[in-house]
């Protein structure tokens, strides 16, 4: 067994560890809207916020595969949970891009939460600050900024201009690394699903920033992690397939709650349980076995990738199957817990059932534009016009 195969069954023995505090605590992080902040730390501790990056950036260098299953695990306890730990640890990938003395203030707690958001909505000029010293003002507001709450940095994408007048036309594209002081989190984040996640916007109100403190995603190619099979994987691919784990994660834990609940109960005017009845037997079935079908086409697909990886950049058919395969697993998943919920009944309706919380939670997550139906639309078109714009995939 290689040192990173022995390093992924740690995470997924750490992870499978953390589902009874995270399915005892679920109706408490519903409803701060947030992670309780010391079970954040906590999960950080564990290494959970930095499962994905190079060991030599501070990461623990896992697989893809092994972060979706660390992903997925840790869904069958708390989709909010998972969510929160896989944002922070893709929105450490730009670490490749910043200086090595930012990196190291980034890193001065090896455990340090973090949280970003990749989508470009912020604008960085260059402007000198204190004693002429190089610098950008950042300006911009981010939505869905899932686990900000909880960090100690969070990041935005910003579009990044020099004060050359030339490069109003073809501004560079980075990321803003801030401290929450810096800038304002809205409390808007009231859904019915995820509440957890703390999914808030935040926004940057003309603040000076030290060049070091914007990393430029041109910088990735220059830097000595640009050969990392992590980096030859296709972004937004890589982006989406913790969101199809965590999923399948909740699919699971449905079909394994109906299960339990099934042996209990004496459904009103039956004398039997309602495990003894062959439409629930029927149900059941089907579930477990869409929900493996799906696992199997994700996790091979993330194999294929990741092997393609070690050498080269990812074709437009790799590109194509992650993606496809991480909307079925997404869709696949909601079927199945919707199905799970109708198959109890009543029993499923209260705020203690997981059935419900699974339910909501995979809506909210099913309407991420990163495993949303037109992403199949996108993905469907490359096979009658390959010369696309695939930018999106």
């Amino acid at each position: 067994m290689t040192e990173a195969d022995t390093a992924s069954d740690k995470m997924l023995t750490r992870a499978a560890e953390w589902i009874p505090a995270l399915r005892e605590r679920s109706v408490e992080i519903d409803r701060l809207r947030q992670l309780p902040q010391d079970l954040a730390e906590a999960l950080a501790a564990d290494g959970f916020y930095r499962t994905l990056v190079p060991p030599a950036l501070g990461g623990m260098g896992l697989s893809p595969t092994a972060v979706a299953q660390v992903s997925e695990t840790l869904a069958t306890g708390n989709a909010s949970a998972a969510w929160c730990t896989f944002i922070g640890s893709t929105s450490q990938i730009m670490f490749a891009a910043l200086k090595p003395r930012q990196l190291t203030e980034v890193l001065e707690n090896p455990d340090v939460i973090t949280a970003g958001v990749f989508a470009s909505s912020g604008r960085a000029t260059r402007a000198p600050g204190p004693d002429g010293i190089d610098g950008y003002v950042v300006r911009g507001s981010w939505a869905w900024a899932s686990g900000s709450h909880n960090a100690a940095w969070i990041s935005g994408g910003v579009q990044i201009y020099s004060d050359d007048p030339d490069d109003a036309a073809r501004p560079a594209g980075g990321r803003a690394f801030f401290r929450p002081d810096e800038i304002v989190i809205h409390d808007d984040w009231h859904t019915s699903g995820l509440r957890g996640s703390g999914s808030s916007t935040f926004e940057a109100n003309d603040i000076w920033l030290s060049a070091s403190r914007i990393a430029f995603e041109r910088d990735i190619l220059k830097s000595p992690y640009a050969a990392e099979p992590l980096y030859r994987l296709p972004l937004f691919g890589l982006l989406a397939l913790p969101i199809g784990a965590i999923a399948l994660g909740m699919a699971r834990a449905c079909i394994d709650e109906v299960i339990e609940v099934g042996k209990a109960k004496v459904p009103q005017g039956s004398r039997r349980t309602l495990g003894q009845r062959p439409a629930l037997h029927s149900a059941v079935a089907v579930a477990d076995t869409e929900v493996r079908a799906a696992r199997m086409l994700l996790y091979t697909t993330i194999d294929a990738a990741w092997d393609r990886a070690q050498h080269e950049l990812a074709s437009l058919a790799t590109r194509r199957d992650l993606r496809t395969a991480t909307v079925h697993a997404m869709q696949t998943s909601l079927r199945v817990i919707q199905s799970m919920n109708s198959a109890v009944g009543g029993s499923a309706i209260f705020e203690a059932s997981p059935l419900q919380r699974h339910l909501r939670d995979a809506h909210t997550a099913a309407a991420h534009f990163m495993v949303a139906m037109p992403v199949m639309e996108v993905a469907g078109r490359t096979f009658f016009d390959p010369d696309m714009d695939t930018s999106g995939l």
